[in-house]
């Protein structure tokens, strides 16, 4: 017997054909044209339904009877060109009647296969138009797939194969890691395995498989390297996060050492603002202890603005109880109607500077540091920031300089006097200017004992300016004018003095208001300069000589009160 399924052509058919090995028909093999098994023909029916007469007539006219057929794929497709047929017998089936069933040789008795109920052309005869053409016993016919019985055995590999530079059945690999760009070498070598050709060994000669191999191995390891550093940064963020929400704050331990640092905490700063200065000072070791510690303590949120006098590396807690102990709180206080001269003394005294130096520079740099332009409009003022150092707490610790201390309490006044609209306020209340009014809120300060006090103060001060004023003809006669010339505070004048001191600032000897404010007035005070009472005072006398003061509309009561006084002082 002849050995079957080998063509003309120069390659022998292959068993591993994807189109025509088992694998691909489950099992069976569906032969739509006849087939020679030792003189035998065989005829099973396809599982994908043969050509019947009703399909092949579409094709029109009728084929000539005892022609081979052309050989069909199951799904309509003949034999490929340049794959030459074994011709079939000539004289088995004539074309006409059903197919017969020809077991095979080695299997004895087969039974015919039943017609696919879905195919209404099953089991019928074919016939063709004459116009059809015949691809058996010609050059262009392919060989049927061989039975399994008569397969012939796995061809030799190639000598120069290396079955390491191509993958087994089962070791396809995705274009992932054997690269995205060998899909169209891909599809021509299973095109080539399909006709016989000789690529495999060529492409191991050629080098290419091992090229691809190594493309393999540096692909593999870009996906381990990017995936161990995804794992690696997941887990450092994962750290990073539990520490923030769960983790202890990194804190120093102790009190310190033995180096300190001046901390300047600003107004209206909150915790975390608080830490960050600390933190940068080198005080704390972390913003989030400091906060910490500042929350579990009673005491924690009142802390004021201020410089802090404290050492280096410290815990968050050593360090917030030393900053709400006074002892180490570095500020200047200025005092409602406190007078600059006072202020200038504490400044120096804080920044460990020679007793003066900051009056001198306040008095020769006062138009550096922020004045408002209708400040110091009168030339015979005798401080030009009197009335522009504003009452609070200021930073002044060693090492710092009495310009930048200043410069803060000027700026203050700037931001509380422009919550007010003083020029407008000024001329409804017949004053010239904005000092006048801060100037008024001075002598309401320092005339008045308490807040109660300053709007019937401030409505005395108005009275007696007005050109009407025939108690005191336009004359404030305060004390706290003369003491401030004089640089004192004494409730008792010498009347004599007084009349015969002829300065700006005597409001004994001169009519209306002095060149500019006698002290740095509160809120308090401003307010009420703005809003005076309008009950007729002008006349007040302290009558215990301290705290208590009381105000009178005549001078027939101002005598009433002035004779109290003059029992409660000895006089």
């Amino acid at each position: 017997m002849t050995e079957y399924g080998r063509g003309p052509g120069p390659e022998p058919w292959h068993p591993e054909d994807p189109l025509y090995g088992d694998g691909g028909w489950g099992g069976q093999q569906a032969h739509p044209g006849p087939q020679s098994y030792g003189g035998q023909q065989q005829h099973p029916q396809s599982q994908y339904g043969d050509w019947s007469q009703e399909q092949h007539a579409g094709y029109g006219g009728e084929h000539p009877q005892g022609q081979a057929y052309p050989q069909y794929d199951g799904q309509g497709h003949g034999g490929y060109p340049g794959h030459p047929q074994q011709p079939y017998q000539q004289g088995a089936w004539d074309g006409t009647g059903p197919q017969p069933q020809v077991p095979h040789p080695a299997a004895g008795p087969q039974m015919a296969y039943p017609a696919d109920p879905a195919d209404p052309y099953g089991q019928q005869t074919v016939a063709y138009d004459g116009g059809q053409p015949d691809f058996y016993a010609t050059p262009e016919a392919y060989p049927p797939p061989e039975p399994p019985g008569r397969r012939r055995t796995e061809p030799e590999p190639h000598p120069d194969w290396d079955p390491e530079s191509e993958a087994g059945p089962g070791d396809e690999q995705h274009p992932f890691f054997t690269g995205g760009d060998q899909d169209e070498d891909d599809e021509h070598e299973l095109a080539d395995d399909r006709f016989g050709s000789d690529r495999r060994g060529g492409k191991a000669k050629g080098g290419k498989a091992k090229g691809k191999k190594r493309r393999n191995g540096c692909a593999c390891l870009v996906v381990v390297l990017v995936l161990g550093g995804g794992l690696g940064g997941a887990g450092y963020y994962g750290y990073q996060f539990y520490q923030n929400r769960f983790g202890v704050a990194p804190d120093y331990a102790g009190n310190g050492t033995s180096e300190t640092v001046t901390v300047e905490i600003p107004k209206g700063a909150g915790g975390y603002d608080i830490a960050r200065k600390l933190k940068e000072a080198g005080v704390v070791k972390s913003m989030d202890a400091f906060v910490a510690a500042q929350s579990q303590n009673p005491r924690g949120k009142t802390l004021q603005a201020g410089a802090y006098l404290l050492h280096k590396q410290m815990s968050a807690a050593s360090a917030l109880a030393l900053m709400l102990d006074p002892k180490s709180q570095s500020n200047v206080l200025v005092k409602p109607g406190e007078r600059n001269a006072q202020v200038y003394e504490a400044v120096d005294k804080q920044l460990d500077l020679a007793s003066g130096t900051t009056k001198k520079i306040a008095t020769t740099q006062y138009k550096a540091l922020g004045l408002p332009n209708w400040a110091n409009n009168n030339s015979k003022i005798l401080d030009p920031l009197e009335g522009f150092l504003f009452p609070g707490t200021y930073p002044a610790a060693k090492g710092m300089k009495p310009d930048a201390v200043l410069k803060q309490m000027v700026a203050q006044a700037d931001e509380s006097y422009g919550r007010y609209n003083l020029a407008a306020k000024a001329k409804a209340l017949n004053l010239q200017d904005p000092l006048q009014l801060v100037t008024v809120a001075s002598l309401v300060q320092a005339e008045g004992k308490t807040p109660d006090d300053f709007r019937k103060m401030a409505e005395v001060v108005y009275n007696r300016l007005k050109p009407t004023n025939t108690e005191t003809n336009q004359l404030l006669q305060f004390d706290s004018t003369f003491n401030y010339l004089k640089g004192q505070s004494n409730i008792h004048i010498n009347e004599k003095e007084i009349n015969s001191n002829r300065s700006p600032y005597n409001t004994y000897t001169n009519k209306g208001l002095p060149p500019g404010p006698i002290g740095n007035p509160g809120d308090d005070a401003l307010k009420a300069a703005l809003n005076p009472t309008a009950d007729g005072w002008i006349y007040f006398v302290a009558t215990d000589g301290m705290n208590k003061t009381e105000f009178a509309r005549t001078y027939a009561e101002f005598q009433k009160l002035k004779d109290k006084f003059n029992a409660s002082s000895g006089n």
